[in-house]
């Protein structure tokens, strides 16, 4: 065992009651809908884009795509954001851009994907067709215009600056503090 493994029954119990306890009362139904879930991250009357980037996240997180995310989906989306490893959150990205589900991810997804996430997090300082580029240009090792899986998940993993980038950019530990606290933006 690691240094920080936990047993069975070891800590993440109370967590769990936690979440439990606040996605009941934020879900009394038990199934999130895309509507609830802005409303719980406080994120409606977004502008088209980030309409776009939310219902994205929305789908990904619904792993049986029931148009629903019930407490499972909800904690393994919690679960990846906390602690999965980073190959796991590169491919949860990668599954985030690639738009269109053909297993690459083209420079207009990539902008598009950006784009929504710069109108949700408002703070960068490079413009989404600057991002998308320099992400190309270091990464797209055969020049065809798209990154496959491998290409992506390589190219990032070999380029800490790159990681950095990716990983503030695409940062759902806000969601998660969301989550976490409660905070809602009707006071």
């Amino acid at each position: 065992m690691g240094a920080k493994e936990s047993l069975p029954g070891d800590g993440p119990v109370p967590e769990m009651h936690h979440y439990y306890s606040k996605f009941m009362r934020e879900c009394p139904s038990g199934q999130l809908s895309l509507h609830e879930f802005k409303h719980l991250l406080g994120l409606q009357g977004l502008d088209p884009q980030g309409d776009i980037y939310i219902k994205r996240v929305f789908d990904i997180f619904d792993l049986n795509q029931d148009g629903f995310i019930d407490f499972l989906e909800f904690i393994a989306a919690i679960n990846l954001v906390i602690r999965g490893k980073i190959d796991q959150k590169l491919k949860w990205y990668f599954k985030l851009y690639d738009a269109d589900g053909n297993g690459c991810i083209d420079k207009k997804e990539l902008l598009s994907i950006f784009t929504a996430i710069q109108a949700i997090n408002g703070h960068t300082n490079m413009s989404a067709e600057e991002f998308t580029n320099m992400i190309f240009q270091k990464i797209d090792v055969n020049n065809d215009g798209e990154l496959t899986l491998e290409e992506f998940i390589s190219g990032v993993e070999r380029d800490e600056d790159l990681m950095e980038l990716i990983t503030k950019s695409f940062d759902l530990s806000n969601v998660l503090k969301v989550i976490q606290t409660g905070r809602r933006n009707s006071i």
